[in-house]
């Protein structure tokens, strides 16, 4: 019996959740799951190496190098094949260490509530 897959940690969620050729005559389609969206946008648009990747999304190096592979055929795949790339599903959780960051309150941080509309404070 294999191992249960261990979740693969993002950082937020896409801010558009598929692509299409411009004639949109795409009835296939390929299905891109989060954490290999993930790994695109770490090793490929940020510029990280597979090793400060993997420590980001909580897995081995091994690992993100396999989901990265992936997900390169799937983008090679919709780019020469005219398909529709459609990001959704996957074994992920989304990381909260931003909201952690901002509940945490210690003795020596102090929050002030300040009103503001339109772009100024009063």
């Amino acid at each position: 019996m294999p191992r249960p897959q261990k979740s693969r940690r993002i950082c937020c969620y896409p801010d558009y959740w598929s692509f299409a050729p411009d004639q949109d005559k795409a009835k296939d389609m390929v299905i891109m799951m989060l954490d290999e969206f993930e790994t695109i946008r770490l090793i490929d648009y940020f510029g990280k190496t597979h090793e400060q990747c993997a420590v980001e999304m909580n897995v081995a190096r091994t690992t993100v190098t396999a989901i990265y592979d992936t997900a390169r055929k799937k983008l090679a795949q919709a780019l020469v094949e005219g398909k529709r790339i459609v990001i959704s599903g996957g074994n992920y959780t989304l990381d909260n260490t931003i909201s952690e960051k901002i509940t945490q309150k210690g003795s020596t941080i102090m929050r002030i509530a300040v009103t503001y509309e339109n772009g100024l404070i009063f």
